[in-house]
């Protein structure tokens, strides 16, 4: 760690906000939506068949609702269909809310000169709309996404184009991300140093290991960490 930090990475879900309560919380609220309107399922059911559809297609699948629908009902209504969007929608909007201490702390690591970025397999569109929502857009310097290099992470490809855009070499930059086998794994593989987030970590942490330089259980601890590695 000869050379001076210049430079953080950011996952974005479940390290700058909490994805997967907001995914659930959205999801239940459509399921009671499109059972006022009219869908003959339980809350229980509809909820399973949409994380059906999420484990095939993936989580970032934007037609899960009619996925679902169409399997049950053999076609899309289209009033069932907008009942469970606008429920999905509005309680998305008022989950998307920062961890605690986000933004004070990166408006601290920006006065400390460092330059800032964010690496996600969000798609584009997804991602930035998720920046927007928390009010985040305008503290980054880069943002990357699945759709800027076709590959996900632990894949070098989606850090490497972070730094060049950052014009950072990865012994300046360090990685802040909850999923140490993809966000952390695929920055050390490149050399960067490694943060993890445990505070958005569905797996309970194990400790330090060859993967992890250091980990926090509060956003604000990283200016600690800054301060050490600088």
């Amino acid at each position: 760690m000869s050379e001076k930090l210049r430079g953080i990475i950011f996952d974005l879900d479940n390290t700058l906000f909490d994805f997967i309560a907001m995914k659930e919380k959205a999801v239940d609220a459509a399921a009671w939506a499109m059972i006022d309107a009219g869908l003959n399922l339980t809350h229980d059911e509809i909820q399973r068949r949409i994380f059906g559809v999420y484990q095939i297609e993936g989580i970032e699948f934007q037609k899960v609702f009619d996925e679902m629908l169409r399997d049950e009902l053999g076609e899309i209504d289209n009033r069932i269909l907008a009942a469970g969007v606008q429920a999905y929608r509005k309680v998305r909007e008022a989950m998307l809310v920062p961890y605690p201490h986000v933004r004070s702390t990166l408006t601290e690591l920006t006065r400390k000169g460092l330059k800032l970025g964010v690496v996600s397999d969000a798609p584009s569109l997804q991602a930035w709309l998720r920046l927007y929502y928390l009010q985040l857009a305008d503290m980054f310097d880069v943002v990357v996404t699945f759709e800027d290099t076709g590959q996900w992470k632990p894949a070098p490809a989606p850090f490497q184009l972070a730094l060049k855009l950052m014009e950072l070499k990865p012994e300046q930059t360090m990685m802040l991300g909850d999923w140490v086998d993809r966000d952390l794994a695929g920055a050390k593989r490149i050399g960067m140093r490694t943060v993890h987030a445990r505070y958005g970590s569905e797996l309970p942490s194990t400790g330090l290991d060859s993967t992890t330089d250091a980990a926090i259980d509060d956003f604000r601890d990283l200016l600690q960490i800054v301060e050490q590695w600088r």
